[in-house]
């Protein structure tokens, strides 16, 4: 793990580098920092390349499902889908709402396979849908 690409900003995905070493708060502030060079288009080529794992955000401009593409050396990308409510059965079989956003994920199988990329995925669903569990694994 060292840079992690948080989103998807202009159109380029742009990563905070060595993020396993850094505080919620501090991959905040870079983030907003990333996000404001984004903004004045002032992103330099540091922040572009030398990533290894991707998240890009195609939900923010209402896409819901994608391929997403690896580029080398990066060794997972994810893409996220916006939020949609949809119908879904209940364990009693009636039809509930539920908020669902759907996540794309490609990886380099020759580093992690799909099993590995499996068993990821649904603990970081896990992670999402309960919230205080994610942040005692962050203490």
């Amino acid at each position: 793990l060292s840079p992690v690409c948080l989103g998807s900003l202009r159109r380029a995905a742009t990563n905070i580098k060595k993020v396993q070493e850094k505080s919620i708060l501090e991959i905040a502030k870079e983030l907003d920092d990333i996000s404001s060079r984004a903004r004045s288009n002032k992103i330099t080529n540091n922040d572009l390349t030398g990533g290894t794992f991707s998240l890009s955000n195609i939900g923010a401009i209402g896409g819901t499902y994608c391929r997403p593409i690896l580029f080398v050396p990066e060794v997972c990308i994810g893409a996220l889908g916006k939020f949609q409510v949809l119908p879904r059965f209940n364990s009693d079989g009636n039809v509930v709402r539920h908020e669902i956003m759907v996540v794309s994920w490609s990886a380099d199988h020759r580093v992690i396979d799909g099993a590995t990329m499996a068993r990821f995925s649904n603990r970081w669903r896990n992670m999402l849908e309960a919230p205080a569990s994610m942040m005692l694994h962050l203490m």
